[in-house]
Parts: C-alpha cells; structure tokens; sequence
C-alpha cells in the first residue's frame, strides 16, 4: 500500500520535500514506514533510529498499523536550548 509521509527539519532538508508517499506492505507498521523512507531515501539513514514518528497525531511505536488514510508524520532529532 502508499502512505503519504509528511517530513520535518533536517529529513525535510536530506529528503528534498516536505511530503513523500512510501510503499509498505498491507499490513504495515510504522517499522515498515522508517525501513521505506530509508530505502527510497538512504541520505536519510543516519536519523532512522531516532525518529519520532506519528500517526493519526499520536507518537507511535515500532509495531503501530498504518492504514493508508493514516496520518504519519516524521520528526528528527532536534537539539537546542
């Protein structure tokens, strides 16, 4: 299935776009999201373990479905004070 992804920050920056759609399989999971937008995407590798990803407006973890409606959204590491 295709799920659009809206990107933020500096995955915005590395991805070239603020929004991208990913192949996942049917049954996909936000793990499914973070392996798609590294392997369509592989400048972006490096942020994979610490994104923060939410569907639907809520963070989720590793195993959350996603449905091809959902809202997902990706947020890198950010630092500052």
């Amino acid at each position: 299935m295709q799920v659009a992804v809206l990107l933020f920050a500096r995955l915005k920056e590395l991805v070239g776009s603020a929004a991208v759609t990913l192949t996942i399989p049917s049954a996909g999971t936000v793990a499914d999201i973070r392996a798609a937008l590294g392997d369509a995407y592989p400048q972006t590798q490096p942020l994979l373990a610490h994104l923060l990803i939410a569907v639907d407006k809520e963070y989720a973890a590793p195993d959350t479905r996603v449905l091809p409606t959902s809202e997902v959204v990706c947020f890198p590491p950010v630092s500052g004070g």
